[in-house]
């Protein structure tokens, strides 16, 4: 796959680094952007897809009470009787994190992967995503910082976008005795083979797509990766649109 689809009409991205973030609550961070988010795309309910981990009930629980709290209703898409069916009905779709190898393989198995993105590319139904959730939105899981604990039958994801992120990215300790490969540099091995783009987010900064706009919010600075380039730091407010045009 590789290549983002042709649309037909306007996609709208909400893709979180992390959901949980120092100093906040769970989803705290996210409270004011992503409700602005959901009540701008006239969503009352919202299906999540828990698939990043095991125990569903108790995750879609987990998200569900927070997002109840802020006016929103909430189901997960495991509990409907058709998930494609659920997936074609959804006002919106929410992907929780966890491990990324996971959750895409049981997006293939499921049959979700073209139905999701169909319904993003083709009928601007709003995709918010965090962590794993927010890999998966990408060209591919290569850079994803998760254990391959189950293999799926491709690393290409959803392509809703034509660009890798690398959510929790992380900076190196000052003065640190850790003496393994640090963040920057697995994704400079990842360039050493391939071409795409790669935007770090720092837990607590979104990337906001609106159309072909996009822009990155937060709390945190993001750092942007491009092969035979030196790593770009990117503040809060800054326009990433160029990244949509790849």
């Amino acid at each position: 796959m590789n290549t983002v689809l042709k649309m037909t009409a306007k996609r709208q991205l909400f893709l979180m680094s992390s959901s949980a973030v120092h100093g906040y609550e769970y989803l705290q961070h996210a409270e004011q952007d992503l409700s602005n988010y959901f009540k701008k795309n006239n969503v009352s309910k919202v299906l999540f897809v828990p698939y990043a981990l095991a125990d569903y009930d108790r995750y879609t629980e987990k998200v569900g009470t927070v997002l109840k709290r802020w006016g929103f209703d909430c189901e997960g898409v495991h509990s409907a009787p058709d998930p494609v069916a659920a997936v074609r009905e959804a006002q919106a779709i929410y992907i929780g994190g966890g491990n990324t190898f996971l959750l895409l393989k049981t997006l293939y198995d499921r049959g979700l992967v073209e139905p999701i993105r169909d319904r993003v590319l083709n009928h601007s139904v709003p995709y918010v995503g965090s962590s794993a959730g927010t890999n998966v939105a990408t060209r591919s899981i290569r850079t994803t910082n998760d254990m391959p604990i189950v293999y799926p039958p491709s690393f290409d994801a959803l392509a809703l976008v034509p660009f890798n992120i690398n959510p929790h990215y992380l900076d190196p300790e000052v003065g640190g005795t850790h003496k393994g490969e640090t963040r920057e540099e697995r994704i400079l091995q990842f360039h050493e083979q391939n071409e795409v783009p790669v935007l770090g987010l720092r837990e607590g900064s979104t990337l906001v797509v609106d159309g072909e706009k996009a822009t990155l919010i937060g709390t945190r600075k993001a750092r942007l990766f491009r092969k035979g380039m030196e790593p770009e730091e990117l503040e809060t407010g800054s326009d990433l649109s160029f990244l949509m045009k790849l």
